[in-house]
C-alpha cells in the first residue's frame, strides 16, 4: 500500500528486515534451541546486604516502649527538651557529612 504525503509524492512502506534468506530455518531453531539456562552468581557483598535486610525487616526498627513514654510525658507537659543537646548533636551530624 502506498501512502500519499502532504508533497503529493508516493511513499512506499518500508521494508521489515529479517533473517538472512541464505540461513536454513532448521539452523535458527537449532541455534535457539542449544541454549541451556543462565548462570547467575551473587557476592559475598551482595549476600550481606541481603540477610541485613531481611533481619532488619524482620525486627522492629524502633522501641515501641520509648515511644510510649514521650508521648505520655509530652501530653502531660513533663517532657524536658534540652536545646543545648540538641544543637550539639545536630552539628555532629553537619561535620560527619562529607
Amino acid at each position: 500500500m502506498t501512502i500519499e504525503s502532504i508533497n503529493g509524492r508516493l511513499q512506499t512502506p518500508l521494508a521489515s528486515k529479517s533473517a538472512p534468506k541464505n540461513q536454513p530455518e532448521s539452523t535458527k531453531t537449532d541455534a535457539v534451541s542449544n541454549i541451556d539456562t543462565d548462570d547467575v552468581s551473587i557476592t559475598t557483598m551482595a549476600q550481606g546486604i541481603k540477610k541485613a535486610f531481611e533481619s532488619s525487616s524482620a525486627s522492629e526498627s524502633f522501641d515501641l516502649e520509648k515511644v510510649n513514654s514521650v508521648k505520655k510525658a509530652l501530653s502531660e507537659g513533663s517532657y524536658v527538651i534540652n536545646a543545648e543537646r540538641i544543637a550539639k548533636k545536630m552539628l555532629e551530624f553537619e561535620l560527619a557529612l562529607p
